[in-house]
């Protein structure tokens, strides 16, 4: 029996929930455009018959109807200006609710040319940054990140670039999952901020700044002439509109002038960081209005604790209320943006410095706990990134966390950046210190591939999020890799000692590890982790017999240390080990066949050393000789 189009499925792919709040955003922000048009010429017909109407009145002499008349006019007009922001909030709100869900529709099909690469982010030296595209064109910065302020884009490059220990993990994992299933809820959120694109100051910059003595500490006389000054220039425009006192405000005006100058530094300096952090401050607050709603109870402890952390950091009462005070005052200092605005307000009521005292006394209430606020808005960006990648794969694991050292074992791993519907995938498994996989296979066949499926999943599990597998427990670790090590002719560098330094890095790095295990520390109060290493054709700059022997003595250090991990070669006698060293090497393969002219490769892992390899075939198929 046929299903009635009216009833639908129970389980909604995300594709389609982001293709139909597409479908409505847009006509919705198609319908707040019309009205907001409506509102423009009503405003323009108002504004023109409240000028006709009241010229009518006047020139008749009918003064108090006349007036009556332009007060109610100008009442209608501020209601309707109002009304007419508030569509024109919606058109752009809707706007930017279709943005989100295209760009959703985006990432799921791959598309990640428009995100933010993070390249900003980027460090030679850092363990797996490079070698594991988490930044950069088609990176995993650009899959996940959802945050919308630059304090949030720094909080998740974080948690990508630092392993995060158990207790860490779960925290996230158990706000990520109760975030996630809101897709709703988190869209507002990003809508919010994106409502104010001038972002480009650093928020943790205006703390530091906040925190500089006052200005006005010392200058007990400043403080008098900020409230006289004003006045004595206003009595004096009256005084010579009445016909007399002109030398009186021409005196005045000349005491404003030099105190203004005196301070001009001071001036531009306060206006300069007020300006560049009104359209964040006005983003956090939008953003934290809708976390502080106390009509939504979170369950996830994290979630509880970043609320309670708000409420401290404001004494008690509304973050957003207290931020919201502070972005009035920095629009304080919108009017010197038209320079015969700013001339006016300053030579007549000390605008500037007006606003440097407001700033001064807001910093005195909440200045030192600015930096708190910012911290939870930041880490709550983070987690709705994770939470919108959480919603967007929801056959994606969320990983375990095992209490083995060193241990990964996985089923259905598959690589995060690869969006095939035909995407391979493989199980892994490894546990303890002192064990390589090595994996042997012929050109192409996806060893390499492999190494960054294996090491991606390990940073997105370690960030708090979910993973490219159907399931995977592992054990907190320092990702290590020497991937795509190159010449660096700056540095008069080739590119076997650019692995060489490489390698070094990761003996270093796990004989620090060692040394603080050795001395019982733990890897809370230490930050030192296992190191997980992958190394991808280790020493292909020499020749075999060297390769073979820097590799055998490399992994004989390394077995002695907390590490553990994988190494793709060609050379076969590196899986020799496994029978030289039964225990801690065991060899893995990817295989490819050559029939009707074709290469053809399954990409599945396979226990055992590779014993087929496509060399000669790839030079044929490229029309190079290779002789029997």
């Amino acid at each position: 029996m046929p299903v009635s189009p009216a009833i639908r499925p129970l389980t909604i792919s995300p594709a389609e929930v982001f293709a139909e709040n597409l479908t409505t955003h847009t006509a919705r922000e198609k319908h707040f455009a019309g009205r907001h048009q409506l509102g423009g010429w009503l405003r323009v017909l108002l504004f023109g018959g409240g000028a006709a109407g009241a010229w009518w009145l006047f020139s008749r002499g009918l003064v108090l109807p006349g007036l009556g008349f332009v007060a109610a006019v100008w009442l209608a007009f501020m209601v309707l200006v109002r009304w007419h922001g508030r569509m024109s909030y919606q058109r752009e709100h809707h706007r930017l609710l279709a943005r989100l869900n295209q760009d959703e529709q985006d990432r799921l099909a791959g598309r990640l040319t428009t995100f933010d690469p993070g390249l900003r982010y980027l460090d030679a030296q850092h363990p797996y940054a490079a070698d594991l595209d988490v930044f950069g064109a088609h990176s995993l910065f650009q899959l996940l990140n959802r945050a919308s302020t630059r304090l949030g884009h720094d909080w998740l490059a974080g948690w990508l670039l630092k392993p995060a220990l158990t207790e860490e993990v779960h925290a996230r994992q158990q706000a990520v999952a109760e975030l996630a299933p809101d897709v709703a809820w988190a869209q507002e959120w990003q809508a919010r901020a994106r409502h104010f694109p001038r972002q480009q100051a650093d928020p943790r910059e205006f703390s530091v700044w906040l925190a500089r003595p006052d200005f006005f500490a010392g200058k007990g006389w400043l403080k008098p002439l900020l409230l006289v000054l004003p006045l004595l220039v206003l009595a004096s425009l009256g005084a010579w509109g009445l016909g007399y006192g002109f030398y009186w405000l021409v005196g005045v005006q000349v005491l404003v002038s030099v105190l203004n100058g005196r301070l001009v530094a001071a001036r531009h300096d306060y206006a300069e960081q007020a300006t560049a952090m009104r359209d964040a401050l006005r983003a956090t607050q939008a953003q934290l209005a809708l976390f502080e709603d106390d009509g939504r109870q979170w369950q996830a402890a994290r979630l509880r604790q970043l609320r309670e952390t708000l409420r401290a950091a404001s004494h008690g009462a509304a973050a957003t209320r207290r931020l919201g005070q502070l972005a009035t005052v920095a629009g304080l200092f919108r009017g010197r943006e038209h320079p015969l605005g700013a001339l006016l307000l300053n030579n007549l009521l000390l605008w500037d410095l007006h606003a440097m005292w407001q700033l001064e006394r807001w910093k005195r209430d909440l200045g030192p706990e600015l930096t708190t606020v910012l911290e939870v808005q930041a880490e709550l960006e983070a987690l709705i990134s994770l939470a919108g990648w959480h919603y967007a794969n929801p056959a994606y694991a969320t990983p375990e966390l095992s209490a083995q050292p060193l241990e990964v074992a996985a089923e259905g791993l598959g690589h995060p950046l690869i969006f095939s519907a035909r995407r391979i995938t493989n199980d892994f498994q490894t546990s303890g210190y002192g064990q390589t996989a090595v994996i042997t296979g012929s050109n192409m066949a996806g060893k390499s591939t492999f190494l960054r499926t294996v090491g991606l999943n390990m940073v997105l599990a370690l960030a708090g999020g979910v993973v490219c597998a159907r399931r995977l427990q592992l054990s907190p670790a320092q990702v290590f890799t020497a991937m795509r090590t190159q010449d660096n002719l700056a540095e008069s560098t080739s590119s076997f000692y650019a692995e060489l330094k490489r390698l070094k890095l990761l003996l270093d790095l796990s004989d620090r590890r060692g040394a603080a295990a050795g001395k019982g520390l733990h890897s809370a109060e230490t930050d030192a982790l296992p190191v997980f290493y992958l190394l991808d054709e280790i020493l292909k700059g020499t020749n075999s017999l060297d390769r073979h022997r820097g590799a055998r003595a490399l992994l004989r250090q390394l077995h002695q240390r907390p590490a553990a991990g994988l190494i793709s070669t060609h050379d076969l006698e590196l899986a020799a080990l496994e029978a030289e060293w039964p225990g801690q090497v065991r060899n893995f393969s990817f295989n490819s066949t050559f029939s009707d002219g074709q290469i053809h490769f399954d990409y599945h892992l396979t226990p055992g050393a590779c014993r087929a390899f496509n060399a000669s075939q790839l030079m044929q198929l490229m029309g190079i000789e290779v002789g029997d």
